[in-house]
């Protein structure tokens, strides 16, 4: 059975039909991307340069156009806003289509951040897709957030508004650098229901700061060019979260503390939060208290040689303890729950650090 046949909401249309709707790339004035390297001028959005990535490694080369983090912000008074994309879609059996390919909006208004609406492709689009929503704009000025699908890629993105309508720049971000992650899967935003719901969206939309999502599925390992690559990273905060992708016990404990000597040479004072992995069985399942063990002593010794901008974030507390079975899709991977108790302890730190400021 085809849902969209028997369910009108499940329907997606295959192009737009208006008479009245102007197309702008957001690469051009008056938008502002943010989270992805030199927007305006790369042929496919990424994360970081390209040789810097391929340095790394051929998997984090390849991930690296995964848009995840990517954001561009308007403000516009059309009653409608569509996009239409040039783009390559992914698809994982874990993940919902609207996260791995799909773009959601926000809205801002007084300082606070509300969701408008999800742009999701068609299951079977290939090169692109295009979406309309009615925003129901009263015809004030209304400022919005798109983000970026965590795990498809984009190499051009057009924003659609009525003819007439005024186009001006989104609401700024507070004046501080953006907040740098580095990390897994989780970090990449693996398995958010759609953009907005990953962790690093959610503080962002709470506190209005930006960030760059350096979550690399499976592939952070603190190599030294990445390592390198980090510490020369302009930012407010540096968050470390890579615990599940480094493959052994053995292997955390020969690159944890590397990697944070490596960018102590750089930035001998940026704030540094290191974080284990999540866990919803047993604090002991496996050999998480060793990797517990082995980033905290990076904490301590830190702090012993008179590191004060080092904090630690016990991942065994991420998901609480009320139904935190219910936390994941797959007992590793965060759903929407899990993303936000996450952002709930993580956020909590960040915005501790940036009162200090």
């Amino acid at each position: 059975m085809i849902l969209a046949k028997v369910d009108k909401n499940f329907a997606f249309e295959t192009s737009i039909d208006r008479d009245d709707i102007v197309w702008f790339s957001i690469r051009e004035e008056p938008f502002e991307i943010y989270g992805l390297y030199d927007p305006k001028n790369s042929e496919k959005f990424c994360r970081m340069p390209a040789d810097v990535a391929k340095n790394v490694s051929a998997n984090v080369s390849g991930l690296n156009y995964n848009t995840a983090g990517g954001r561009v912000r308007f403000s516009t008074d059309s009653p409608y806003v569509a996009i239409k994309t040039v783009q390559n879609f992914s698809h994982n059996s874990r993940m919902t289509h609207a996260m791995e390919s799909g773009f959601d909006l926000y809205s801002m208004k007084n300082g606070h951040s509300s969701f408008v609406t999800s742009f999701i492709p068609s299951v079977d689009a290939v090169v692109g897709f295009e979406r309309l929503k009615e925003t129901y704009n009263s015809g004030e000025m209304t400022a919005y957030t798109l983000n970026f699908p965590l795990y498809g890629g984009a190499k051009e993105v057009y924003i659609g508004i009525k003819e007439g309508s005024h186009l001006a720049k989104g609401e700024k971000y507070l004046d501080i650098k953006p907040v740098v992650y580095y990390g897994s899967s989780i970090t990449q935003g693996g398995c958010a229901s759609r953009p907005g719901n990953c962790y690093q969206a959610i503080i962002s939309e709470r506190y209005n700061i930006d960030y760059i999502n350096l979550g690399f599925s499976g592939n952070c390992k603190a190599e030294i060019p990445m390592a390198e690559y980090l510490s020369g990273l302009d930012m407010s905060i540096f968050v470390c979260d890579y615990d599940h992708n480094a493959q052994t016990v053995d292997y955390l404990a020969s690159t944890h503390r590397r990697l944070y000597d490596i960018f102590r040479e750089k930035q001998p004072d940026k704030p540094y939060i290191m974080i284990s992995k999540p866990d919803i069985w047993s604090w002991n399942r496996k050999d998480g208290d060793r990797r517990r063990e082995i980033i905290f002593k990076t904490f301590s010794d830190a702090r012993a040689l008179g590191d004060k901008n080092v904090y630690f974030i016990d991942g065994r507390y991420l998901f609480g303890s009320d139904n935190r079975e219910n936390c994941t899709i797959d007992g590793c991977h965060p759903n929407d729950l899990g993303f936000y108790r996450m952002a709930e302890n993580i956020g909590i730190v960040i915005k501790e650090i940036l009162e200090n400021f």
